[in-house]
């Protein structure tokens, strides 16, 4: 089971989770956003991509204006049902399902999606408008939405503003606290929160969307989010490379920038899940027999591949056309889809460290996983059936996925500990959730544990709002 050793049982709940109650559905159906109570359907909604997280929904609303969205919370209030707040499902720590009886709130239905304003290079968009769309909206106005993903065509806007999430397009525009420029969320009390549509500079105290983004809708259920836009970069060169350690991938990503290359991407893959990608693609092996990694750079150069001049000893495939780019970023954005197929797989972990300690964090993540005994936890499986560490990542973030393959039930806390003893972060990206709640402790402080709970505690005092997420409880 993913997560299994770092925090605890996670299987679907015995038993059913009891009717919600008249009152509430007669105010959601006042409301204007009807519940669904049909259990198949709420089983479905209620278990999250992974197909490890589930939990029980009482029913599942879909509002489709902030509007319903403060009377839906209205309701749960006056009948004390805990709400669980949930975008495209597309997590990976089990946040977007509940681990207590609830009333499932739905974003999806928030498709707001304005025109853009070409002088600001902003959009305002509704919570439930997913990646693609929006990055098709955008390049339509001749501009890039700066975040992307392997879920870009599931995963919601609310969503991903609540998890700030990374993805592959981090190096280039940052993740998506950088690219909420305002938004409009409603607090668990019903009140309603609006900062889009103001200046780009705008020092006037606290920035609370900046606070929003990234609470896992502990704080508040976000509707709208108004979001920055970039130009549209030139036409693109990926390119793969062979490199003997993650070291030398920064190296070759910063050569390519010293080089007057802007790279849109640089993401790495250990020998082992490269070939298996290769393998399921129908395609060469990719790497040369000495080296231990695949870096795949993605250069905006017009499609020339002039900037890779510094690394082209190390260039092992190049694509400028859609179709190759395409065929080479596979070798990356299947590593997700392939290691899921795995019977034996036990944790996905997303970590990140300082460049560099990226090797350092290697070798101590495959030591961690291996545990006691002389069996081996290398980037290959071991014959004798020891744990695999499948690793792959944004090389110039610091942010690797650790996949444990065949490990103890102990492994990922293990891990998590190595990972936070190096000055790192237990979650890069997927955000806290449920998995790793218990685990916070290793990389926030006590003092900034009380101070994240007294904020928490100020505008839900209930706990209306996903119950047990990020902070636990």
């Amino acid at each position: 089971m993913v997560g299994g050793g770092v925090a605890g049982s996670r299987g679907r709940p015995g038993g059913s989770p009891g009717p919600l109650p008249e009152r509430l559905l007669a105010a959601l159906a006042a409301a204007g956003a009807p519940p669904v109570t049909d259990p198949a359907v709420l089983l479905g909604l209620g278990t999250d991509w992974t197909g490890r997280w589930s939990g029980p929904v009482l029913a599942a609303v879909a509002p489709s204006t902030t509007e319903q969205v403060v009377a839906v919370l209205a309701a749960a209030r006056a009948t004390g049902v805990p709400v669980q707040v949930q975008g495209g499902n597309t997590g990976l720590v089990g946040g977007s399902v509940p681990d207590r009886p609830a009333l499932l709130l739905r974003t999806t239905r928030l498709q707001r999606l304005d025109a853009v304003d070409p002088l600001e290079r902003t959009v305002l968009v509704g919570a439930g408008v997913t990646a693609a769309r929006l990055a098709a909206h955008a390049a339509a106005a001749g501009l890039r939405f700066g975040v992307d993903l392997a879920a870009r065509d599931s995963a919601t806007i609310g969503g991903m503003a609540a998890t700030n999430a990374g993805g592959i397009a981090v190096l280039a525009h940052g993740p998506m606290r950088q690219q909420v420029r305002g938004l409009t969320a409603v607090l668990a009390d019903g009140r309603v929160v609006r900062s889009a549509g103001r200046p780009r500079k705008d020092n006037a105290g606290y920035a609370l969307a900046e606070l929003l983004v990234g609470s896992e809708g502990t704080l508040g259920v976000i509707t709208e989010v108004e979001l920055a836009l970039h130009p549209a970069p030139p036409a693109s060169t990926v390119a793969l490379l062979g490199v003997p350690d993650l070291a030398g991938a920064v190296a070759a990503g910063r050569a390519v920038e010293a080089a007057g290359g802007q790279l849109l991407a640089a993401e790495v893959v250990d020998a082992a899940g490269a070939r298996r990608a290769a393998a399921a693609l129908r395609l060469p092996d990719p790497l040369p027999p000495r080296a231990a990694w695949l870096l795949l750079l993605e250069v905006a150069d017009g499609g020339t591949g002039e900037a890779l001049g510094p690394v082209a000893d190390q260039v092992v495939a190049v694509g400028s056309s859609p179709p190759d780019r395409a065929r080479l970023w596979a070798l990356r954005e299947r590593q997700t889809e392939l290691y899921a197929q795995l019977p034996d797989l036990v944790d996905k972990l997303d970590v990140s460290v300082r460049l560099d300690h990226l090797d350092a964090a290697v070798g101590a993540v495959r030591d961690a996983a291996r545990g006691p005994g002389p069996a081996g936890a290398g980037p290959e499986r071991p014959a004798g059936g020891a744990p695999w560490v499948g690793i792959f990542g944004h090389a110039l973030d610091g942010n690797l996925h650790v996949q444990l393959v065949g490990a103890d039930p102990l492994a990922a806390q293990r891990v998590l500990e190595v990972v936070a003893a190096l000055g790192g972060s237990i979650s890069a990206e997927h955000g806290i959730g449920r998995l790793k709640a218990a685990q916070l402790g290793m990389v926030r402080s006590a003092d900034e544990l009380a101070w994240m709970r007294a904020l928490k505690a100020g505008v839900d005092p209930t706990g209306l709002l996903n119950p047990g997420v990020l902070l636990g409880g």
